[in-house]
């Protein structure tokens, strides 16, 4: 019975110890094949990819993060972003994922990129679904990291402060309202709008201006594997092509197509989707 009893919670503490490993995200993972790395985008649960998942999982393993802080994941210390990138590297080196290809959609596409600047030896293709290495240039050109870090605009706990003072009360409905602009149906609307009510509030701030005052422009020519860029309608289809193309300028071997469609492009456009992402990873 003591033989039992210590093999029980030696095993307990290897597991905590293995879960412990990763706090930054979780994970689940579906499906059999060449390993494919899904992260959604700002305040959203890993189910964003639920559709795509279907599509994949007979071909490929899907692993399926869900970020520290969004969709009710508990939330982690600053800095969020950067310890994501660092453990997801972690993770693909721990599990002995070779060359697993990578799907991001908005930040989770510049994770994506980010990741692949830090180990570009590591990953195989990427796949950034209306994402780009500079938000903040995309309504500004001029936009500089280091300016903006100075702003007021972007001051962390000014940030953080305005969100932890919305109310609960009417949080989802106002949210899904923000939302019609970034998808169509009304909804995923009001899903992704949960998401982001069971987020928490300190996080939504700290990664919304570290992603602002993030500029990998540059950095992406450090990228080794092929990319795929699938862009929503900004103004106008050619408006879109320059926009990203501006953003991607250092990587010229990066493809760029644009849907008909606004931010959640495999939510509006799914067929296209997944047409593109099928034709780019055969």
């Amino acid at each position: 019975m003591k033989k039992l009893i210590s093999f029980i919670l030696i095993s307990h503490l290897l597991i905590n110890a293995g879960a412990q490993d990763y706090k930054s995200f979780k994970v689940n993972v579906t499906g059999k094949g060449q390993p494919v790395i899904l992260i959604p985008g700002y305040s959203c649960s890993g189910d964003v990819w639920k559709e795509t998942v279907d599509h994949l999982k007979d071909r490929y393993e899907c692993h399926v993060f869900t970020l520290a802080g969004f969709a009710g994941v508990p939330a982690i210390d600053s800095p969020i972003l950067e310890t994501v990138r660092n453990e997801i590297i972690k993770y693909v080196q721990q599990k002995k994922l070779h060359k697993p290809i990578m799907i991001g959609h908005s930040l989770g596409s510049f994770m994506n990129l980010w990741v692949s600047i830090t180990a570009p030896d590591l990953f195989g293709k990427l796949i950034c679904v209306d994402g780009m290495p500079f938000l903040s240039a995309l309504s500004d050109p001029t936009a500089n990291a280091d300016s903006l870090k100075k702003s007021p605009i972007y001051n962390a706990a000014a940030v953080v402060k305005n969100f932890e003072s919305l109310p609960d009360s009417g949080f989802i409905d106002q949210t899904a309202k923000a939302l019609a602009w970034q998808v169509a149906d009304t909804a995923r609307a009001r899903e992704i709008a949960t998401w982001q009510f069971y987020s928490n509030r300190r996080t939504l701030g700290l990664s919304l201006v570290e992603l602002a005052t993030t500029d990998l422009r540059k950095d992406i020519a450090k990228i080794k594997s092929p990319v795929l860029v699938l862009g929503s309608i900004y103004f106008t289809k050619e408006k879109s092509y320059e926009l990203i193309g501006q953003q991607f300028k250092l990587l010229p071997t990066a493809l760029i197509h644009v849907a008909d469609s606004k931010h959640f492009i495999m939510y509006d456009q799914p067929q296209w989707f997944y047409n593109e992402i099928d034709t780019f990873l055969k």
